[in-house]
């Protein structure tokens, strides 16, 4: 690249593969970055780590996926730990030297340090899977503490996919991913509509400092209504793939000959019938072509169950969703993520088994990456109001000052566009009109009541009391006098990146009266 870029960098940690994706601040495209002897393909890094406890020899990413064969890479060959992060269920491989928390640490800090400097981060978004989002989102908060960078913030996968293949709010989608290692069915509900906040990545770090633990966001992630899944995966059919040509095949080479022809096989351009040449290495080390076509690949799938698998697991995710009423009908779209949900076989068995849902597919492997880029509208991570702000206004019915909101807690800031407000005179003859600013209290009181000894929280809780702001009222002058009940103001209010307050002012009539500083939210 010519110059550097300057903006936020993502980066989907994936139990097979990684993928890392850059935004510039200035431009709405995305780039896949590349990292030599790292990097399979531009962004893509297989989820692997080498290390040699004695010399302490460190490879990750491609380097560390050709190191797989050697004779002691039951000890220093590390994959298919991401899901064992957070997850206090699965076991891990014992014979390895590192934990998978360690494997993670390992990995995350390699590939940071060897980030291109033509990019200048100045944002970083991670993702998280949503079963073990809790214990995997403190593992990467203590992880952040020694990452160099200001704003760090945390999605969902399931919500970051969704965003990718424009899902509204709300919706209820299901998921299927065939990945290198695992096939993960589930179904959730993507958080807002009806009225709700939209989904925001979550900071993590704000300004250079650690807001995980004080920051009053609530987390949104996406809900699980029902998952399944299990240890199967594209390895696999690999795998397959060579077996049907070499029974006994040594060669782990030859199950990278099948990822690629089996990608290959996957492309809609590629005829059914038609057979495709495979260099494979058999016995002595002797190099002999093979033949593949679409319709052999189908045979092998179907040969060694895998459409019966799926079938299988697809019953029991409905039947999970059912005991927490939700069917098929209730289904925005289906989502496929993973490189194995590209073999046409496997979109067919979808489309046979759930055929009135729309089916989505975004670029199978860097879509939840580039998801997590899209939660972050403008490349601008945003904070969340612990409390509402709200202007005092005179209700000339009732003949009395109120308090009328302008934004509510749980808004995100800054704010994309102004709240806009019209204003009516509150007596006769009016020049001169007050803004004057409140705020919620940070937490609602509730009443205790005791009940034969015992204390409970009263039917009826008090409304959240607006506290007026300690500081001068501003005074806009009116040009023309006005009547009660008359409209005589326009008032666009916006929260700015500071936590200042604007409000720009305009008569009735258009005519701009000026733009002023209320003050600092904070």
């Amino acid at each position: 690249m010519e110059k550097n870029l300057s903006g936020t960098l993502a980066i989907d940690l994936g139990n097979t593969n990684t993928v890392v994706a850059f935004q510039d601040q200035k431009d709405i495209n995305c780039v896949l970055v590349e990292i030599p002897n790292i990097t399979s393909s531009p962004g893509v890094i297989p989820t692997a780590v080498w290390f040699e406890e004695p010399s302490k020899t460190l490879k990750i990413g491609i380097s560390a996926l050709k190191m797989r064969d050697k004779s002691n890479a039951d000890l220093f060959f590390h994959s298919n730990f991401k899901r064992l992060i957070g997850n206090p269920i699965e076991k891990f491989n014992q014979k390895n030297i590192l934990h998978p928390t360690e494997c993670g640490e390992k990995f995350f800090k390699f590939l940071w340090a060897n980030i291109p400097q033509t990019y200048e981060i100045k944002r970083l978004v991670l993702t998280a899977p949503i079963d073990t989002y809790k214990g995997y989102r403190k593992w990467l908060v203590n992880l952040c503490e020694e990452i160099s960078v200001d704003e760090i913030a945390l999605v969902d996968e399931p919500t970051a996919a969704s965003l990718g293949v424009n899902v509204p709010f709300g919706s209820k989608i299901m998921t299927l991913d065939i990945g290198g290692s695992t096939i993960d069915m589930n179904i959730v509900k993507i958080e807002g509509g009806e009225g709700k906040s939209s989904p925001i990545a979550e900071l993590l770090k704000f300004k250079g400092n650690d807001v995980s633990s004080i920051s009053k966001q609530k987390l949104r992630c996406a809900e699980i209504i029902s998952k399944t899944g299990s240890k199967i995966g594209g390895k696999d059919i690999d795998q397959w793939i060579v077996d049907y040509f070499i029974p006994d095949n040594k060669y782990a080479v030859n199950l990278l000959k099948a990822e690629e022809i089996k990608c290959k096989l996957s492309s809609s351009a590629i005829e059914y019938e038609t057979k495709y040449p495979t260099i494979l290495l058999t016995e002595g080390d002797q190099e002999n072509e093979f033949y593949l076509s679409k319709e052999i690949l189908e045979k092998i799938i179907i040969e060694n169950n895998l459409l019966n698998h799926l079938t299988s697991l697809l019953k029991d995710l409905l039947n999970e969703a059912r005991g927490k009423f939700c069917t098929v009908d209730d289904l925005n779209s289906i989502i496929l993520v993973g490189g194995g949900t590209q073999i046409p076989l496997i979109r067919e068995w979808i489309t046979q088994n759930i055929s009135k849902i729309q089916i989505k597919s975004p670029p199978p492997i860097e879509s939840i990456a580039l998801g997590a880029l899209a939660m972050t509208p403008g490349v601008t991570i945003k904070d969340i109001l612990n409390k509402g702000l709200s202007i005092r206004l005179f209700n000339k019915r009732e003949q009395k000052h109120f308090w009328h909101p302008i934004f509510c807690k749980g808004q995100t800031w800054p704010t994309d566009t102004p709240f806009q407000l019209v204003l009516q005179a509150s007596k006769n003859n009016q020049k001169i009109f007050e803004i004057i600013i409140g705020e919620t209290k940070k937490e609602r009181e509730y009443d205790v009541i005791f009940e034969n000894g015992l204390p409970k929280l009263s039917e009826v809780q008090s409304e959240e009391e607006i506290i007026k702001w300690d500081k001068n009222p501003l005074k806009i002058e009116l040009k023309n006098k006005s009547n009660l009940g008359e409209d005589i103001l326009k008032l666009f209010f916006e929260i700015t990146k500071k936590a200042d307050l604007l409000v720009k002012c305009f008569d009735i009539k258009d005519e701009f009266l000026g733009e002023y500083n209320l003050g600092n939210i904070f």
